[in-house]
């Protein structure tokens, strides 16, 4: 009798641990962080930026909550210069700008570098002046990299994304002859490459709202390079 009750016994606490480890799963190792895409259809090809939010959580909040809102469908890339960037995202077709949410504090001391592809968030003399415009490295301007908060020349452009695919079409934007339009003296790429739609993948497309042409704060990305278009730039504002 007794062997059978101890035998029981050791029967049944397997069990019982299996009971507990069901109730309170192991916390396991945390997979990679996920993050977000952005796909732009444009008038000259579609390209796809993914965001780390990881690395810049403002920069990434604000690029997204534009996207969402429908902000950056019909506007242009209206700075073109090649070998170097482009740049976009506060100016309509007809080159007005448009209405936009306060400025974010800069990140560009987040360790990533404006290497080719990478987006970084354009700005005025102000590091802090950030709202809606963005521009695409075309080669490796480490020379934009935060070096210190001392001043504007030196705190850099803060990047938040990387262009995982349609690097071409933003080569193809890079290749377009530029002019003076509107109140640029030059860059212009002609014709106009507008974003028809930014959308993030795999979240369903609200109603845009209807866009504003009263003016904003102009941000800038860095000053155009004042040697041959591959030479480092200097991190002015234009």
């Amino acid at each position: 009798m007794l062997r059978t009750a101890l035998a029981a016994l050791l029967l049944a606490l397997p069990a019982a641990v299996l009971a507990q480890q069901a109730a309170k799963p192991e916390a396991g190792p945390q997979g990679p962080v996920e993050h977000p895409r952005v796909l732009m259809h444009t008038t000259q090809g579609d390209f796809t930026v993914e965001l780390y939010p990881e690395k810049a959580p403002k920069s990434v909040a604000n690029f997204l909550q534009y996207v969402r809102d429908g902000f950056y469908d019909g506007t242009v890339f209206h700075r073109v210069v090649d070998g170097y960037m482009v740049q976009g995202g506060l100016y309509s077709r007809d080159l007005t700008q448009r209405r936009t949410r306060a400025p974010i504090p800069s990140e560009a001391d987040n360790g990533l570098s404006n290497l080719r592809g990478t987006v970084a968030v354009a700005r005025g003399t102000d590091p802090n002046s950030g709202t809606s415009q963005f521009f695409v490295n075309l080669v490796d301007n480490r020379r934009l990299d935060y070096v210190s908060n001392q001043s504007g020349l030196t705190w850099g452009f803060a990047v938040f994304g990387k262009v995982v695919s349609g690097m071409d079409t933003i080569d193809k934007i890079a290749k377009l002859p530029t002019r003076a339009q509107g109140p640029f003296v030059g860059d212009v790429p002609n014709p106009l490459v507008i974003i028809d739609t930014a959308s993030v993948v795999g979240e369903q497309k609200a109603a845009p709202a209807a866009a504003s042409s009263a003016k904003a704060p102009v941000q800038a990305a860095p000053a155009k390079p004042a040697a041959a278009p591959k030479k480092k730039a200097d991190k002015k504002a234009a």
